[in-house]
């Protein structure tokens, strides 16, 4: 290590004491550690601080994201658009430099990574997107698509199911460019890991399919740098360092598991700066530094020339594919929503919902090229197979059909990866009531604003004979329930179509809850559904009930509306596909499809329901699961929990009572 290397390093080392002890909060004991490691990897990876989002560059993720401020410092001395105030301001309200890692507050940042392993099993996703996109535009002297993917990981991201599942996957797949550093400091906030953690964690990666190398000691800068290249060498399998480090190295709280969490403190800060013969005013880089970081960021504007260089040629020898390739980087989507194939279903046939995403997924590939993804081992049940392509695998990185395996919290997780790439659209899919599997990462897809399509089929009690494990009841609500998060229930092949081409607009992720039993097409669906909720079928003059459904309750409330009718009670249907799309209507469209005026409201969905209570009000009536669901067939669940039209028509009843 040379003395400006070091003195680079203890700049990140103070930098990240002194925001944290000004925070008064923070995770000083990684960010100190593995600063060597971190440095020696930036120096190293192709970026460019002046242009953070070049194709180009390699992507970097810190999974565990509790060491914000490494990440934080290294931005900070390699020019990336954090200032000093910016490291003055950490943790604090409307600041960039947000207590974990936040997409889109800094440029440069790739991901948000707050709950641990999920950076690690994003990074795959990075990966796999790195792989296929080579795949589809290299050619022979142009490798414009060529880039590793590096991660940093901590103890606690190595005992996350997550990261194993997302590890054995790309060790399935092969994923030679994916880098992953481990600092192994032994230490978590409860104390030292041997407490619940004492696997080999090296053999169990080698068992994985990866190649692991390790250092001895994180300070060892060459040894680092070396064991890098040595993984950038290894083409057919991901790499994993384990580095082997201190928590809070040299402070007075080396090794204890109180620094992992909580400020070092004003008397063992000056006592770590006096240790270091380090005298100068807080907050401060030393102009040797950032003279020394400059020339560095010369030799990374250099390789972005040369990338661009490589890129006009690319654009001169293969036009065509050079104006693709910009088309999926730009996200641009050529989609017509008008093109009347999108909406041509056979009005005589009785199709589940999930056989017509199938069909909508098949007219899509065609407009949408980008689109690639799959099922966690539920493909022939979710019918998300892209039939007239190939599958993605260390032998065919171009299949466009993604096998996940059983790991439904990797596969969204991954998924996220792949949108954070760049230039493709994911899906993936289960059944509706394994999304408790995979929550926290579709979490993060709202947090992130990621176009993620989330096809989950099996909606509800009509799942059937597999009984109440497999019968979501509580999920929708929970789903409804998350921000940014636009969860489509649709009634038939039209409205089906309008929640596809809903979704793939939006700046945010798409769950589809489709159902397994065969479903009409109901006349009057369409491309209003596009709007969340509309009237699908109304009454003459004022409705004296308005009748509310999702899904396969839709027709279920219309044949109610029949009933009423008889009884010369009008009656308004609404069709509700998507709550949030709805709520983002203006308010007079709103107040025409559910006027105010008119109090008796029931809604029917055969699931737990309760994000129904904005639309009923005090007065209205729902008509739901009040507990778990059966194992039998579905017609006969339907009836025996009150899904009929003649209880719906009953309770409305009941509500004009009211």
């Amino acid at each position: 290590m040379t003395d400006i290397d070091r003195l680079a390093i203890t700049s990140m080392r103070v930098l990240s004491a002194e925001a944290i002890q000004k925070a008064k909060s923070g995770h000083p004991g990684m960010a100190i550690g593995s600063a060597p490691m971190a440095y020696t990897l930036w120096k190293n990876m192709k970026h460019d601080p002046a242009d953070p989002e070049w194709i180009g560059r390699d992507r970097f993720v810190l999974s565990a994201g509790h060491a914000s401020m490494l990440l934080y410092s290294l931005m900070h001395i390699f020019g990336y658009p954090v200032s000093m105030d910016d490291i003055k301001e950490f943790r604090q309200l409307d600041a960039k430099t947000a207590g974990h890692p936040e997409y889109g507050h800094i440029p440069g940042i790739e991901a948000t990574t707050g709950p641990l392993g999920q950076g690690f099993a994003m990074a795959v996703g990075m990966a796999m997107a790195e792989r296929h996109m080579a795949a589809r535009f290299n050619k022979e002297g142009y490798p414009v698509i060529n880039n590793y993917t590096y991660t940093l990981m901590g103890d606690g991201c190595m005992m996350e199911g997550v990261a194993n599942e997302a590890a054995s996957l790309a060790g399935t797949l092969g994923l030679g460019r994916l880098i992953a550093l481990y600092d192994s400091n032994r230490i978590t906030i409860e104390g030292s890991t041997d407490l619940a953690f004492t696997e080999d964690v090296g053999a169990r990666f080698k068992a994985l399919g990866w190649q692991v190398l390790e250092v001895a000691s994180g300070e060892d800068t060459e040894a680092v740098e070396k064991a890098i290249t040595e993984a950038k060498a290894e083409e057919h399998r991901p790499s994993l360092i384990i580095v082997h480090t201190n928590i809070a190295e040299g402070t007075p709280k080396q090794g204890s598991a109180s620094s992992h969490g909580s400020p070092l403190g004003e008397e063992n800060i000056a006592a770590y700066k006096k240790s270091l013969s380090w005298e100068y005013p807080e907050f401060t880089v030393p102009d040797e530094v950032r003279a020394h970081m400059a020339k560095l960021c010369e030799g990374f504007a250099a390789q972005h020339r040369a990338h661009d260089e490589l890129m006009e040629g690319y654009k001169a020898a293969y036009p065509e594919l050079y104006a693709e390739l910009m088309a999926w980087v730009n996200g641009e989507l050529k989609l017509d929503d008008n093109d009347p194939a999108l909406w041509e279903f056979d009005d005589s046939a009785k199709l589940a919902t999930r056989k017509t995403s199938e069909m909508m997924l098949t007219r899509l590939t065609a407009a949408i090229p980008n689109l690639i993804g799959g099922s966690a081992d539920l493909g022939p049940s979710n019918l998300t197979y892209m039939k007239a392509f190939s599958d993605y695998s260390a032998d065919n990185y171009a299949g466009r059909n993604i096998h996940f395996g059983i790991r439904e919290f990797a596969m969204a997780a991954v998924s996220n990866g792949i949108a954070l790439y760049g230039g493709l659209k994911p899906y993936c899919a289960t059944f509706l009531v394994f999304v408790d599997y995979m929550k926290p990462a579709l979490r993060l897809s709202a947090l992130m604003g990621l176009n993620v399509i989330y096809v989950m089929t099996h909606d509800s009690i009509g799942v059937g004979e597999d009984g109440p494990t497999h019968q979501p009841i509580e999920q929708l609500d929970m789903l409804r329930a998350t921000p940014n998060t636009f969860v489509f229930r649709p009634a038939d092949a039209r409205e089906t179509a309008a929640s596809y081409l809903a979704a793939l607009k939006l700046k945010a992720p798409a769950v589809l809850a489709l159902s397994r039993q065969n479903l009409p097409q109901i006349p009057g669906t369409g491309r209003d559904a596009m709007r969340g909720g509309y009237v699908l079928s109304d009454c003459e003059g004022a409705p004296e009930v308005i009748l509310m459904a999702s899904g396969s309750e839709v027709e279920t409330v219309m044949k109610a509306k029949e009933i009423l009718a008889g009884r010369g009670i009008s009656v308004r249907v609404v069709s509700m596909p998507c709550m949030e799309l709805f709520e983002r209507q203006s308010e007079l469209y709103r107040e025409r499809v559910l006027p105010r005026s008119c109090r008796a409201r029931v809604a029917c969905e055969a699931l737990g329901g309760m994000s129904w209570y904005k639309y009923l009000g005090f007065e209205g009536k729902l008509v739901s699961m009040k507990g778990f669901g059966a194992s039998a067939p579905a017609g006969k669940l339907f009836d025996k929990f009150g899904f009929t039209p003649e209880n719906v028509a009953q309770t409305a009843l009941c509500a004009l009572k009211k």
